[in-house]
């Protein structure tokens, strides 16, 4: 069994800083690689930042240089700075098992003001 705990989320105003964090209790199974997706209204759910267990990171474009994203054992963190409005959306941890199963917290919500 794995089951994820996310923490972090809330409003901040365009500029501001958000850490990110979410930790994976499992049970039967190897954690891999983690990561954080965000879905906005009206959009698809995509790819924040991932990282896995060799250290390998991706980011989406909109987010390069801004967010960072780091690994210790089962807790990922998502650091981001310099939030902008577009940034708002429920922001989602996803683990990826050995063996291959994929799991999802339950969401956490970013608001960005300008």
């Amino acid at each position: 069994q794995v089951q994820l705990v996310e923490s972090g989320g809330g409003l901040v105003q365009a500029g501001g800083s958000l850490r990110l964090s979410c930790t994976a209790s499992v049970t039967g199974f190897r954690v891999n690689a983690m990561g954080w997706y965000r879905q906005a209204p009206g959009k698809q759910r995509e790819l924040v930042a991932s990282i896995t267990n060799n250290g390998v990171t991706n980011y989406a474009d909109s987010v390069k240089g801004r967010f960072t994203v780091s690994r210790d054992k089962n807790t990922v963190h998502l650091q981001m700075n310099g939030l902008k409005p577009e940034d708002t959306a429920v922001y989602s941890c996803n683990v990826y098992t050995i063996p291959a199963r994929n799991y999802w917290g339950q969401g956490t919500q970013v608001t960005v003001s300008s």
